[in-house]
């Protein structure tokens, strides 16, 4: 057994981020296990990645049987998956066309690049996209740029350029960030890392107008929020508006790194060699994902993901009166808890210490907690997730 206390765990692995000193080697459902037997109640995911829970059966068996068959002839050859799991995001969608990818980065990268490839061809050259403030949408040099967390301007400077960013529900700076080479508006309608903040409706609907109205695409980057997430195969749907794009990741491969863009057919202009890459349409990742999407996207798996999401919702705002927290907000199964105080770190390292079982939670703010469960989480476990929130603040605030 490997000593999970011990300094030397990350000997042999680049110094990226700070991980606690345990190992996971198995996991069912909402639920993970560590080298020494201990059990942890997640409500992380993996980062909303996990969508239908740790090691489904359904993802087991996808793998195993398209193994068997075929794993990647190369991105230039059809496959069945990359071909049915195409169809099948059009037929749930109001887009006609699909490249499929890897991670969201790569997705939200794609879509950058055949909004500037439309701008070449039906608008003069035009190629700046406008973003906003707190946005995120990935970790590649492009999308940092893209993205509105502070400093990431400064990180790896000198950056790439070409993005102009704007306020949420201030239609007038996006106005302001307009220019003649402006090509897109890029969106997240629940920005996730900014401490699940929801997008108002009528702000949406104002930014479509002003993109039809100068003939704008308008990109949606539900990378997070798609595939059920939010209670619907997209947030978009909630939303009474179309995008031109979108992107999807995370929970479109319920844990197997898998990603599309989806554009509508006016706006499918790359040229044969623009756009591409190795595991681009794989069989093997493919095939989950059609597999997952044809589970999540069923009419009555949205409706218990609503349901859950209703519980989690009613849940965290009885916490937030008994505790004197400012309150909670989310969509479906994508939620935030706002402390007091800049205790949430403290509050994530007192739940995964509880006995006999942890609770694994996020803390995206310093006074805030996010909370992204396996999408068919049961009603009981969610119950037990709320009971064990409330011991760990009660270890933190006493």
């Amino acid at each position: 057994m490997t000593d999970d206390r011990s300094p030397a765990l990350d000997r042999h692995l680049l110094t990226i981020t700070q991980r606690p000193p345990r190992v996971f080697v198995h996991g069912d459902g909402s639920w993970l296990v560590d080298d020494s037997g201990r059990r942890y109640l997640d409500l992380v995911q993996g980062w909303a990645v996990n969508s239908l829970g740790h090691s489904p059966a359904l993802v087991a068996e996808a793998l195993a049987s398209q193994a068997g068959r075929l794993l990647n002839p190369g991105p230039a050859y059809y496959s069945r998956p990359m071909l049915d799991l195409a169809r099948r995001l059009t037929e749930l969608s109001c887009f006609d066309r699909v490249f499929l990818a890897s991670s969201g980065a790569e997705a939200n990268e794609g879509a950058v690049k055949l909004a500037r490839r439309w701008g070449q061809k039906m608008k003069g050259g035009a190629h700046e996209v406008i973003n906003f403030h707190d946005g995120f949408h990935g970790r590649t040099l492009a999308m940092m740029s893209a993205s509105g967390k502070p400093g990431w301007d400064r990180l790896y400077a000198p950056m790439p350029t070409g993005f102009a960013k704007a306020r949420l529900h201030d239609i007038e700076s996006v106005r302001r960030a307009l220019t003649p080479a402006t090509v897109a508006v890029m969106l997240e309608f629940v920005q996730g890392e900014a401490g699940v903040n929801l997008v108002d409706a009528g702000f949406v609907r104002e930014l479509r107008a002003l993109c039809t109205a100068h003939d704008l695409l308008l990109i949606a980057d539900e990378v997070q929020t798609g595939i059920g997430r939010c209670g619907t195969a997209f947030a978009y749907e909630q939303y009474g508006i179309e995008p031109d794009l979108m992107t999807l990741a995370k929970g479109i491969g319920g844990g197997v790194p898998l990603s599309a863009l989806l554009c509508k057919e006016r706006f499918n202009c790359f040229e044969p060699g623009d756009q591409g890459g190795t595991f681009c349409g794989n069989p093997l990742m493919a095939a989950v994902g059609l597999a997952v999407v044809n589970e999540v996207c069923r009419a009555d798996f949205l409706a218990d993901v609503r349901q859950r999401g209703e519980q989690l919702s009613r849940g965290l705002q009885a916490i937030a009166r008994d505790f004197g927290c400012p309150g909670e907000r989310g969509l479906g199964l994508l939620r935030a808890l706002q402390l007091p105080s800049d205790d949430a770190a403290a509050v994530v390292e007192a739940a995964s210490s509880l006995a006999p079982a942890g609770l694994l939670l996020n803390a995206p703010r310093p006074n805030l907690l996010r909370f992204m469960p396996a999408l068919n989480i049961s009603a009981a476990d969610l119950d037990d997730a709320l009971g064990l929130l409330r011991q760990a603040l009660h270890e933190v605030w006493g």
